[in-house]
């Protein structure tokens, strides 16, 4: 029998969360078919790896704010027509596009429109049931089928009248690292007040969050160090922010432990005893790995005229998967280091509220539990668009 020839998979992805699910559904792809996948389109080191050589660089895409997307919006226009006609060009057995809605879902619908032929399938639901719920329906008529990685997003995207959506969990749920960090999290440690603080500082992997949040971080640090803390800090990074991070890092009065390497980080996870982060992917690794966190967001100026559009109730994906508050946020000008640096001193220690949120991360991860792989349940679903 001749062998198959390979897929040929067209990939939109910007952020880096994006590039390690693009990673994820592509090794899956090969592993469940046992074929070949050849790969175009836009992707960071993770699909690069897997032997995509991008467009361009993802990064262009990986933007904070709407004041970011509008400061650049020709070139994104430009960014978006060119990949869309490089996708419907290289006539691809499927497109997936993953997350970075604004870009990639604008490349779904030009593609769409040059070749109807071609499958779609977007990964990662857009926050439709936080904010403009109008944007569901509006996808249908490019999108085939939607991989959701919050297990309520299928009954939202039914109820707004969207596109299809299949659960398919969250890589992260099997991932090695957030594995190995959640054993050493649950073995006994030291919860002693005189005790070295081992405290992760994850201030975003956008710049803009990063030039946002820096500066509180900095000085939530300096008053745990004048209230008798002894810390250790740890900062796993990205790549695209490091020369940013290490510069907006210079002037605090503890310098932190940059890490880039990916096994040193999950290493890092499971050493802390807390964390300090910005709202997003992370909360959700930190929540499966154990890690008792704060969350901190600082809105740009736009984003925050929009903030009245915004419907849901909270925005750290824990709090919305276990349907009540675990995580503690804060956000615009209530990110103050005194107070952020007592809530940290609360989950240092031995407290209930430490204990409140290692039980709510728990049923994070029952509700998030899958029969199998995520990449395997969502390369299943890729085939079937396929194949239809």
């Amino acid at each position: 029998m001749a062998t198959e020839r390979p897929l040929k998979i067209a990939i939109v992805a910007g952020e880096e969360s994006g590039d390690l699910l693009g990673a994820d559904i592509v090794e899956a792809l090969k592993r469940v078919t046992g074929r070949e996948v050849r790969l175009v389109g836009i992707g960071g080191r993770h699909l690069q790896a897997l032997g995509l050589t991008p467009l361009f660089d993802g990064g262009e895409i990986a933007l904070m704010g709407l004041s970011a997307i509008l400061r650049d919006l020709p070139r994104l226009m430009r960014r978006i027509s060119q990949t869309a006609a490089a996708v419907a060009n290289e006539k691809p057995d499927c497109l997936i596009t993953i997350d970075s809605p604004d870009f990639s879902l604008r490349v779904a619908k030009k593609v769409r429109a040059a070749d109807p032929a071609i499958p779609i399938v977007h990964y990662v639901c857009p926050s439709v049931w936080a904010w403009r719920p109008g944007r569901a329906v509006a996808m249908k008529p490019y999108v085939d089928h939607i991989l959701c990685i919050l297990p309520f997003e299928v009954r939202e995207l039914a109820r707004l009248g969207g596109p299809t959506g299949t659960y398919v969990g969250h890589r992260l749920t099997h991932d090695p690292g957030v594995l190995g960090a959640a054993k050493a999290q649950s073995l006994p440690r030291d919860l002693s007040d005189d005790r070295v603080k081992t405290l992760l500082v994850l201030p975003g992997s956008r710049r803009g969050e990063v030039r946002r949040l820096a500066g509180p971080f900095g000085k939530t640090i300096s008053i745990l160090r004048a209230r008798g803390h002894r810390l250790r800090l740890l900062l796993p990074t990205v790549p695209h922010v490091t020369d940013l991070v290490r510069a907006s890092v210079a002037s605090w009065d503890e310098k932190p432990e940059i890490i880039l390497d990916s096994e040193r980080k999950w290493q890092a996870f499971g050493k802390a005893d807390a964390a300090l982060i910005a709202s997003g992917t992370v909360s959700l690794e930190l929540a499966l790995s154990g890690v008792p966190m704060i969350s901190c967001y600082r809105l740009d100026p736009v984003m925050r005229m929009a903030q009245r559009l915004v419907t849901v109730w909270s925005a750290s994906l824990p709090n919305l998967i276990a349907d009540r508050p675990i995580v503690p946020e804060s956000y615009n000008e209530y990110v103050r280091p005194h107070y952020l640096a007592r809530q940290l001193e609360a989950l240092f220690s031995d407290t209930a509220y430490r204990a409140w949120q290692k039980d709510g991360f728990a049923e994070v991860a029952r509700r998030m539990a899958v029969d199998r792989p995520s990449g395997d349940i969502a390369a299943g679903v890729v085939m079937r668009c396929i194949k239809r």
